[in-house]
């Protein structure tokens, strides 16, 4: 798989999938710009390389229809903030009137394009319409890790139409993920929380392999119980002793976590430990925050909600490797490759 380093970018125009895809307030505000942070240095990269920067992601499911909701202003209102410059955007992502804007521009500068999802042909992944994005660049970058589980066309139907490689991003996603995965330092303690049994279970049974112990949530011991979901390794799992109403977990299981937690070399943690978004339920999870970065482990953390969490604390900076994947994170650790990067390669 090819990386920036690879290639000259001068005078090319260079087609960036980047993962704009954050939360929005009533009024369209972004509630968490943590993704658009992170790709910010692919996107410095490439202006300091002279090339001509051509910003394009989705935003939540307008399922293929143009919602004014969900068009992308905000997220170009914030790009000219962080990049101290001009972000021009487009009415759409593809046809004449984006073809124009895209020949009118000059080294350095970037354009972002309308929501990919207002056409149903992105996530059919049709090749008609991925030829009509093609049209737009002569490098392909992806930098969207946390949407690399879609088989979408602006996944994986560009690169093999156009020269393509990894973000700095994505290629710090892989390599973090891959060297934990093969070569986490002892004992590494993963810790599972959230509400999704059925798609946690397969993540809990993968991350038993090469853990320690598994911290699990009330929430998910309680639908094990009660769908009678068997897991691999049962013997590494430690559930809640006492938790409020499964919105949280209570001070006996937050002192047993927190001893596992401080000997640990290697942590893993995916999903809240309660009901976050109520101040009274977030005691378990905030202790699970302060207690990894006390511990000094390599931490590798991943999930919407626990990222959200986090960074409202003030605390993304404290943990080793924050991700920005969701569903892409679990699909990775668990199987170790996603449709996205294979079709980089």
């Amino acid at each position: 798989m090819k990386v920036l380093k690879n290639f000259n970018f001068k005078n090319k125009k260079v087609l960036i999938r980047c993962d704009f895809n954050v939360p929005l307030g009533d009024q369209g505000e972004i509630l968490d710009d943590f993704r658009i942070k992170s790709t910010l240095p692919t996107i410095e990269y490439l202006m300091k390389e002279s090339a001509k920067i051509i910003l394009m992601s989705h935003l939540g499911r307008p399922e293929g229809k143009a919602v004014a909701e969900l068009k992308l202003t905000p997220i170009q209102k914030l790009l000219e903030k962080y990049l101290n410059l001009p972000v021009r955007k487009s009415k759409d992502c593809i046809g004449k009137e984006t073809e124009e804007l895209v020949n009118e521009m000059k080294t350095g500068e970037v354009l972002l394009l309308e929501n990919l999802r207002f056409h149903k042909e992105e996530e059919e992944n049709d090749d008609n319409f991925t030829k009509d994005l093609v049209k737009l660049g002569d490098i392909y970058i992806n930098d969207a890790f946390a949407n690399c589980h879609r088989a979408h066309a602006s996944m994986v139907g560009i690169p093999k139409y156009l020269p393509a490689a990894a973000g700095l991003l994505l290629e710090k996603e892989i390599k973090t993920l891959e060297n934990f995965i093969r070569n986490p330092q002892k004992p590494l303690i993963s810790i599972i929380g959230g509400k999704k049994v059925e798609t946690k279970t397969k993540l809990i049974d993968a991350v038993s392999e090469i853990s320690d112990w598994v911290l699990i949530s009330g929430l998910i011991e309680k639908d094990l119980k009660e769908k009678n979901i068997k897991l691999k390794y049962p013997s590494k799992i430690i559930s809640p002793i006492d938790s409020v109403n499964t919105f949280d977990i209570g001070p006996e299981t937050i002192k047993i976590f927190q001893e596992k937690i401080i000997q640990a070399k290697t942590i893993f943690w995916n999903g809240p430990f309660g009901k976050i978004e109520e101040e009274k339920y977030r005691k378990g999870t905030k202790a699970i925050v302060e207690t990894i970065i006390k511990s000094g482990a390599f931490s590798v953390v991943g999930g919407g909600e626990t990222v959200e969490f986090i960074n409202q604390m003030g605390l993304i900076d404290k943990f080793s490797h924050v991700s920005t994947g969701g569903g892409a994170l679990l699909d990775f650790v668990c199987d170790g490759q996603l449709v996205a990067i294979e079709a980089l390669k």
